[in-house]
């Protein structure tokens, strides 16, 4: 207990010294506080820079003694370098109530707490928050925006997103703590802060200990500094006017213009220790470089001036010797860095520095056109934007967040467009971004947001007020709890979680404050009514939605937007009496008010809810309109579209945007184009109501009101009637369309569209104008439901011509609209512009596969550009003069799209009518796009939609630039488009995009087998091309059909002889199936669209040559084994390091890693070696239908023969054998460890690892395996050596006496086994094989393990029993013994000692019984023990004996011992130990012996026939009778001991019949006939005890399913085992009895069928987790890792969820035991860093890591895991781990660590800790 507590000081105990503890907590409430400091952060520090090199003090240079060395290069001053300690001048940017933010140098920002003023202040506030009656004196009396100020760095915080946070402090005592009383001299300027006011001045705090400084009254004439105004707490900046008694007493100044102009000098005694910032300074240059100025100043000291504090104006007049002042920025104690700055409002600095630039508040303005003035690499750019004011860009924002840093990309741009994100005043330059992520972020700063608008965030936390929901990283806004839903929520933390998006309006928005509100509640959201943004917006008769925020007696207060807020008396409730308001209203209900006085002056306004619920306004009252055209004045311009006032009434309708035109890109033009007070003609109403008048522009919708075939109510509508409406809204089930007068219809999913819809949400535009078909109708419910399908609809004749014109007059009259709003000529220009027009022009710029921009002298301003498709076959230079052809206008962005094609500048050409032509696309703009008819140089327009109803069209099927059509003239030159062509079109889609089944039922159309064709190639890929055909079909031509076979050589690319652009002739010869976005395949399965396979090779373009269509299945039969094929690379695998290759378009094969290369240096640039396309010889290695398989060889071989050499990877490695290697072609090799190198090494295994590639000899083939060599002398038999350790083939090659090497291979009583060579095993007894006795063979196996290098000599051979003897001792090798002396064991006696060992026992035994013999005649006077004798030397098992005296004791009360004997020729038989367990199976049962009694001599057996015939005397009898007595209770212990095993099969009968039920008792019956190789009489036993054991004994029946599964798999046939787990599994619970065979099989080594078992198990029990624990088990411990891997994901997969962390953290397990213990490290790391609280998995990680990881590892786990947020106790549980690890493993220094962590931690955690 005591170590605990020394280890573990409970809180309290120790505390660390602080320095000035502040005792004062002020909560504050930060829901609304701005976080633009960390985002601020993140732009300027989010990257690791070059950390500033420490500098060696007091270097003497050739100039003189300086107390600082020069910096290496000058930078500027980055977030990363600021440390704790560090002085600043910084400039007060804003204050609040407790916390000043300070502006620092070079772009940073920092923030003065309210607890880091002074000591007297924090006194004072606690004072005033103790007493109520005193105001607390604020921060704004203290600190007032752009006063400077010198500062110290208290802190450096992170926030909760990761970024830091800079803590200041201005305390005297920290700011000045280097200076001393005596350090203090007149002149010095100083900060401090007032410590008390008094009668003739004030007290100051300045920081020194011992010193008193006084600032009189008429020393202070500032207005800010005035004494009648000072705080106590006052920052101040002085000069010492005066030093009295040692520095004891100061008389201060603090007039701002003589501080500020108070110059340092080295008389008063400034070092590197109290320098300060702020300080005035003479400086000298003493070197100018790129990036800013050395400076020597005060004779002795360094500093720098980074670009930023340089005077632009005078950066080219700064030279070397150039004496000037300069002021002191900062100062780094820890590397001496002095940055000093020359800029003049530092240097001669004002009252108050400017915190917002002449130029005015430009932050969150984004800037185009930027340009780069000058590049500094380790600090950023300076921008020069276009009105020529500068930016500064941190070299972190010259770049995105994850991107590296390019400043040649940066500077290779002419032009950037930036983002102004602060202004820093004490730099007076913006900082800027180019980071796109941050320029196109939609809201930027509070400003960026208005009341009314609709915006997305996402819900961050839930708090009693409200919610709060992120709109950015660094915007917030609340939403009141009253604003969380239309109705009051009881528990929202059931409707909303964190993390989820949510859709919010924007209620009010406070910039100053920062403060965002929002609401949630639908109505407020969803309102088309007019928003109240100020009382101006309030006009009397207009009706809002409103929200009531107060219910009083005298009626309700219902608020808006901004704050804007009513009265609705008790009279305008409603028409009905109202008593009590309260029982009829609530807080937060939303409702319609209809304003009735309002007065904007007063912000006072009088509502009422009447016209909301019940009435209707005057103007609605008085006008109806019927189907007759209208005009309407704009009055004014909301998103949802354009309220207006019809005209001449003036009565107020809507016309929502959507209604600007049957084309949605239309209505949005239209919008930007009406301005307020602009008039629009031939309106409709369409909507006539009490509360709404609405009016319509769709040319299509007023049709069908003129023509009067719109239904008016649902009682005119009728099943198959036709109507045309607009999409309304799109659902998940289904489109809403709805027609004039109000009614919607619902279109379901199935109804929408002939295909198949996926996603309704991707298939219609709301607002788009629709055709529908009534289907059904509710009579009851009033709803009815229509169709949209293009098939079952119609249109007028000549809809699609005059949609057409319709369209074009819009944009022609929206392009006018713009061009007379907009100030310059250019937009009159580009409205008179036209499709089809020629000008003339110059190259500006010509960019590679970009396309070329032109100038033009009536054009300037615009940007004339043509892409690269409209340059085919152009070469241009700038400043060429060109003549281009107008292909569109763009007026909206002044950008006019040309062509320099010949055929369509050259001129024109009459069409005629009603004539086909085929037409080019040549450029699309949303719903509009321009196409060229043939070669007549004719352009004109056509709509991207085919029919009103046409969804929205996948990528691969819409319409592109290049794109072939149909088309039909209908109007060879129309007015309405003037002057251009009016055409009908269609494109070839429904041709090309044919199914399956429609190619089934009609093969006349479409492309035909056989058929030639042309095209135009659209793209060309390594493997295939892509052609466009004539009818804009796309077909693809395979790679292995580009050219003749004859005509491919190995290593060509086939593909690149083929450009795009260039028109080919090919065949079609079959078909491809291609994916369509449009039809899913589980619903649709037959509906796969295809596309035609061509070939382009010459002999098969011949007409007259027949083509046959081959299947797949055809062509992979024709191939052989072993022929030589031409393929081309398609694929590489790099996990798998594998080769797909195509040989046919239908045909792809596989090559593996080692049918790939035949040279090891290959295997590391095997995607070099072989690139997609590329032409490669193969060899046909295997290839079968059922499986579809179809392997390859690369290397020339495709089998394997003996004598050759092979590549081999190593899959394991096992000490007793040596490698096991796959090979190519599917084999398996093992490598003997004999057959490892020509000499032999101690631990020759340790020079592999699995998956190292390797050079193999075949030796031979046998039992499905190669048997393999490495050694060089097989590999490269002319280069190698002599070999050391020959090979030995058989036992010829051994004599007798020779003296050989080998490998340990096993150890047991019977000797020590010793591999001489793959097939060839000796033995060396155990007599032979050490000097010293062994009385046990396990000290042997202790010293000698497995594959242990030996050197032997051959005792004798027996070649007909192929048995090698060997001797290992010292007199026979010359080696050192292989047992060291220090095991101290005694030595065996050999030769003549051994025989005068046995002579004295002889002399013994003799003499004891003569001594005998003469008691006999003698009574005995007490009772003489029996000493029974055992044989000795005779019958010595080839073991001698030392000192058999103590044995022969000890033999009567030791039980005989079974030997193991093991042998190689043949079965083991099986005993059965006691304590049995199944689940071991047989296999753990040892062979036995016959067990080596020791029988009487035969001299004993004489002496005791003559006794029995001799009389015995009473004595005698009496004690006979006393040895039967003391037998027959031995063998009745016998008997009743459990432990001993029976003898006889009696036996065996005798105890199943007490003990019926007992499996082990059956099985040592079964072991027992094993002995003696009684095999069926075992099989009748298993039987019987399956027939005896009670059914309800389920285990001890499984134990004899076990055995009697192991039995069949050592003795019996494939077929025997089968039929026995086919029983099992009836009898007993299928799971145990799968995994005991998958173990039986595993553990005699039959893998494959292990494998296939296991396979078959996951399938079956896939639910059970065990099984693939078991299964993956198995695959790691045969080396399969990536088998496992893929086990794991398969696993995870089918398994519960849950199950998910436990099933990854066994596999991790797995990886460290068997497997990579790196990749078991990086599956912990990762369940980790998701389940951080788990510390059950924390205690299995650390313990792998002890075992398996070093010491670095392991200290680093334990650090992550001491700072866990989990509880105190747990985290005191992983203290005492770290500690006991660093007390076994680590250094006093270590163990000091952990517990200093320790303290640190229990003083963190305070109370919590210490109990």
């Amino acid at each position: 207990m005591a170590s605990t507590e020394e280890d573990f000081p409970r809180g309290g105990a120790v505390k660390k010294a602080r320095g000035n503890n502040i005792d004062l907590q002020v909560e504050v409430d930060n829901l609304f506080e701005s976080n633009e400091k960390e985002e601020f952060e993140q732009w300027m520090g989010g990257i690791k820079d070059k950390k500033f090199k420490k500098q060696k003090t007091a270097v003497a240079k050739g100039d003189g003694l300086t107390l600082n060395a020069d910096a290496e290069c000058v930078e500027i001053l980055h977030s990363k370098d600021v440390k704790e300690g560090m002085l600043m001048l910084g400039c007060v940017k804003d204050v609040s109530d407790f916390e000043v933010t300070v502006g620092l140098p070079c772009g940073l920002q920092g923030f003065l707490s309210i607890r880091n003023i002074c000591d007297s202040y924090t006194k004072l506030l606690t004072e005033q928050l103790d007493s109520t009656d005193e105001d607390i004196c604020a921060l704004s009396h203290l600190f007032y925006t752009g006063m400077m100020l010198r500062c110290v760095v208290a802190k450096l915080d992170t926030t909760r997103g990761g970024k830091m946070s800079i803590q200041l402090s201005v305390n005297p005592k920290l700011v000045n703590s280097a200076l001393t009383s005596s350090a203090l001299k007149a002149d010095m300027v100083l900060s401090g802060c007032v410590e008390s006011l008094e009668d003739h001045g004030c007290i100051v705090d300045i920081g020194v200990n011992g010193t008193k400084a006084f600032l009189p009254k008429k020393a202070d004439k500032d207005k800010q500094n005035s004494i009648n105004e000072l705080k106590v707490g006052q920052y101040l900046t002085c000069q010492i006017k005066e030093v009295k008694n040692d520095g004891r007493v100061l008389r201060l100044c603090a007039k701002s213009l003589a501080v500020g102009r108070a110059l340092a000098e080295s008389k008063q005694g400034w070092t590197l220790t109290n320098l300060l910032p702020g300080l005035l300074v003479k400086a000298t240059v003493r070197k100018v470089t790129r990036n800013g100025l050395l400076m020597d100043f005060l004779s002795s000291f360094r500093g720098q001036v980074d670009i930023l504090h340089m005077e632009q104006e005078m950066a080219t007049h700064y030279n070397k010797g150039s004496n000037m002042l300069a002021r002191v920025l900062y100062l780094e104690p820890s590397t001496r860095l002095v940055g000093l700055s020359l800029r003049d409002h530092i240097v001669q600095p004002e009252t108050r520095m400017n915190t917002i630039p002449a130029c005015g508040d430009r932050v969150g303005e984004v800037v185009k056109d930027c340009k780069i003035a000058s590049m500094h690499v380790m600090s950023g750019a300076v921008l020069e934007l276009p009105d020529k004011t500068l930016a500064f860009v941190h070299r972190n924002n010259l770049k995105e967040l994850n991107e590296p840093a390019n400043e040649n990309k940066v500077l290779a741009l002419p032009k950037h467009t930036c983002r102004i994100i602060d202004f820093s005043p004490i730099d007076q330059i913006h900082f800027a971004t180019l980071r796109k992520t941050v320029i196109e972020r939609t809201f930027f700063r509070y400003s960026d947001l208005q009341a009314g608008q609709i915006v997305e965030g996402t819900v961050s936390v839930l708090l009693n007020r409200g919610m709060v929901v992120h709109l950015s990283s660094h915007i917030r806004g609340l939403v009141p709890s009253t604003h969380l839903s239309g109705i009051v929520l009881k528990n929202p933390e059931k409707k909303y979680a964190k993390g989820m998006k949510v859709k919010c309006r924007v209620l009010s928005v406070d910039v100053d404050n920062k403060k965002l509100y929002l609401t949630r509640k639908k109505a407020l959201i969803e309102s088309s009514l007019p928003l109240f943004l100020s009382y101006d917006d309030a006009r009397p008769g207009r009706v809002s939605h409103g929200y009531i925020v107060s219910v009083k007696n005298f009626g309700c207060v219902v608020r808006f937007y901004n704050n804007v807020k009513g009265l609705v008396p008790v009279n305008e409730l409603s028409s009905e009496v109202i008593v009590n308001p309260e029982d009829v209203f609530y807080v937060g209900q939303v409702l319609r008010a209809r304003v009735l006085q309002c007065d904007p002056e007063k912000e006072k306004m009088m509502l009422s809810f009447k016209p909301a619920a019940e009435g209707d306004t005057e103007e609605m009252g008085k006008a109806q309109f019927g189907c007759e055209r209208l005009e309407a004045k704009v009055l004014k311009k909301s998103v949802n579209g354009l309220e207006v006032s019809i005209t001449p009434n003036g009565v107020p309708a809507l016309l929502p945007t959507m209604h600007l035109s049957d084309l949605v890109s239309n209505c949005s033009l239209l919008w930007e184009a009406l301005q307020e007070g602009d008039t629009i003609s031939n309106l409709v109403c369409f909507l006539q109501n009490k509360n709404k008048i609405a009016v319509t522009k769709k040319p299509m919708v007023i049709w069908s009101l003129e023509e009067g075939v719109a239904a008016k109510e649902f009682s005119e509508i009728t099943v198959g009637m036709q109507m045309f409406g607009w999409v309304k809204n799109i659902m998940a089930y289904g489109v809403f369309v709805e027609f004039p007068y109000g009614l919607i219809g619902l279109a379901p999913k199935s109804a929408m569209s002939d295909k198949f819809i996926a996603d309704t949400t991707t298939t219609f535009h709301v607002g788009q104008t629709v055709v529908a078909k009534v289907t059904n109708l509710d009579e009851e419910k009033k709803r009815f439901l229509v169709t949209l399908k293009i098939s079952e609809v119609t249109l007028p004749e000549g809809s699609a011509q005059t949609r057409l014109i319709h369209a074009v007059q819009e944009r022609r009259a929206a392009t006018e609209m713009i061009a007379l709003k907009e100030a310059g000529d250019l937009y009159q220009q580009l409205a008179a512009l036209s499709v089809g027009q020629r000008l003339k022009l110059a190259v500006d710029t010509v960019k590679d596969g970009d396309g070329s921009t032109f100038k033009s002298d009536e054009l300037v301003g615009a940007t004339i550009r043509a892409n690269k498709y409209h340059l085919i076959g152009i070469q241009l230079t700038p400043g060429q003069k060109v003549t281009a052809v107008v292909i569109y206008v763009d007026i909206l962005s002044a950008t006019v799209h040309v062509s320099l094609l010949s055929k369509l500048v050259t001129k024109k050409k009459t069409l005629s009518e009603e004539s086909k032509y085929s037409a080019i696309l040549q450029h699309i703009d949303k719903d509009l796009a321009i196409i060229s008819v043939e070669d007549t140089a004719q352009l004109t327009f056509i709509q991207t939609q085919s029919h009103l109803n046409e969804v929205i069209l996948p990528e691969s099927v819409k319409l592109r630039e290049g794109m072939l059509l149909t088309v039909e003239v209908v109007e060879p030159s129309c007015e309405q488009l003037q002057g251009l062509p009016l055409l009908s079109w269609k494109r070839a889609a429904p041709k090309r995009l044919r199914t399956v089944s429609e190619n089934q039922m009609d093969s006349d159309t479409g492309y035909r087998f056989g058929e030639i064709v042309q095209g135009k190639v659209r793209t060309v890929k390594p493997t295939n091309i892509q052609v466009e055909l004539e009818d804009g079909s796309t077909g693809f031509v395979h790679v292995s059909e580009v050219m003749e076979a004859t005509e491919v050589s190995q290593g060509s690319f086939p593909t690149s002889f083929v450009k795009v652009g260039s028109v080919v002739t090919g065949r079609v010869i079959g078909r491809r199936e291609v994916n369509s976005n449009g039809l899913l395949p589980i619903s649709q399965p037959r509906l796969t669209y295809t596309s035609p396979e061509l070939t382009l090779i010459p002999s098969k373009l011949d007409r007259k040559m027949e083509l046959k269509s081959v299947t797949a299945a055809e062509k992979l039969s024709s191939y052989k084994v072993g022929e030589e094929i031409t393929c081309f690379v398609s694929k590489f695998h790099p996990e798998r390091k594998s080769l797909e290759v195509t040989s046919d378009l239908s045909i792809t094969g596989t090559v593996e890693l080692l049918a790939m290369i035949t040279d090891l240096k290959d295997s590391s640039r095997l995607e070099k070696l072989y690139k997609l396309g590329q032409a490669v010889k193969a060899k046909v290695v295997e290839m079968s239908l059922k499986p579809q398989r179809f392997l390859l060889s690369l290397t020339g071989i495709h089998e394997l023969q003996t004598g050759s050499i092979t590549l081999g990877m190593v899959t394991s490695i096992l000490p007793h054998l040596g490698l096991v290697v796959k090979l190519p072609f599917g084999c398996t090799g093992t490598v003997a460890i004999t057959d490892l190198a020509d000499a032999y090494k101690p631990n020759p295994l340790a020079a592999f690892s699995k998956d190292q590639l390797l050079r193999c000899y075949l030796l031979g083939f046998e039992n499905d395996k190669w048997h393999l060599s490495l050694r060089p002398s097989r590999l490269n038999p002319q280069q190698a050596k002599p070999a050391k350790d020959t090979e030995v083939f058989s036992l010829k090659d051994l004599q007798q006496g020779q003296l050989i090497r080998g490998f340990v291979k096993s150890i047991s009583e019977q000797g020590v086994f010793i591999r001489l060579s793959n097939s060839i095993t000796g033995r060396a007894e155990l007599q032979r094989s050490t000097k010293y006795f062994v009385n046990n063979h396990k000290v042997l196996c202790n010293h000698l393990p497995p594959s242990t290098l030996l050197t032997t000599k051959i005792i004798s051979i027996n070649r007909k029993e192929k048995l090698v003897e060997l001797s290992l001792l010292t007199v026979d090798t010359g080696k050192p013994d292989i047992l060291p002396e220090s095991l101290h064991l005694p030595l065996r006696l050999v030769g003549q000692e051994k025989k005068k060992y046995n002579l004295e026992k002889k002399k013994k035994r003799s003499l004891s019984e003569s001594e005998e013999k003469n008691n006999e005649t003698e009574p005995p006077k007490k009772k003489t023990k029996k000493k029974k004798k055992t044989n000795l030397v005779d019958n010595d098992s080839g073991v001698d004996v030392y000192f058999r005296e103590e044995e022969d004791q000890e033999a009567k009360d030791t039980n005989p011992v079974a030997v193991n004997v093991s042998s190689s020729s043949g079965p083991f038989r099986l005993q059965v130990a006691a304590g049995f367990s199944w689940d071991l199976g047989l296999s753990s049962l040892k062979p036995a012996t016959a067990n080596m009694h020791a029988d009487s001599s035969d001299g004993e057996d004489q002496d005791e026939h003559n006794s029995k015939s001799q009389k015995k005397s009473r004595y005698e009898l009496e004690q006979e009778k006393k040895v039967a007595e003391k037998a027959l209770t031995q063998r009745e212990m016998e008997l009743m001991d459990p432990q001993l095993r029976p003898q006889d099969a009696a036996a065996f009968e005798r105890l199943l019949l007490a003990s019926p039920n007992s499996s082990i008792l059956w099985l040592q019956y079964m072991a027992h006939h094993l002995q003696a190789t009684q095999i069926e009489q075992a099989r009748a036993v298993a039987e019987r005890a399956l027939k005896t054991i009670s059914f309800r004994e389920e285990q001890e029946k499984l134990n004899v399913w076990v055995a009697l599964l192991n039995l069949e798999n050592m003795y019996g046939t494939q077929e025997s085992l089968k039929k026995v787990f086919e029983r099992a599994l009836q009898f007993c619970e299928p799971m145990p009895v799968y995994q005991q065979l998958a173990d039986i099989y595993s553990k005699s080594d039959k893998m494959k069928e292990a494998e296939n078992l296991y396979k078959s198990m996951v399938k079956r029990f896939r639910q059970n987790k065990a099984v693939w624990l078991s299964y993956g088990t198995f695959l790691l411990q045969h080396g399969q890792n990536d088998a496992a891997s893929a086990l794991l994901q398969r696993a995870l997969k089918s398994l519960p969820s849950k199950e998910s962390v436990d099933v990854i953290t066994k596999f991790a397990q797995l990886e460290f035991r068997f497997g990579n213990t790196e990749k078991g490290r990086t599956m912990f790391d990762k369940i980790l860093t998701s389940y951080p609280k788990r510390t059950d998995l924390w205690s299995i990680f650390i313990d792998l890591m002890v075992k398996h990881g070093s010491q670095k590892e392991v200290r680093a786990i334990f650090d992550r895991v001491i700072h866990l947020s989990v509880s105190v106790k747990k985290i005191k549980f992983f203290f005492k781990r770290y500690l006991e690890y660093e007390k076994k493993h680590g250094t006093p220094q270590s163990i000091q660590a952990v517990k200093e962590k320790a303290v640190e931690f229990v003083e963190g955690k305070g109370s919590e800790a210490a109990s």
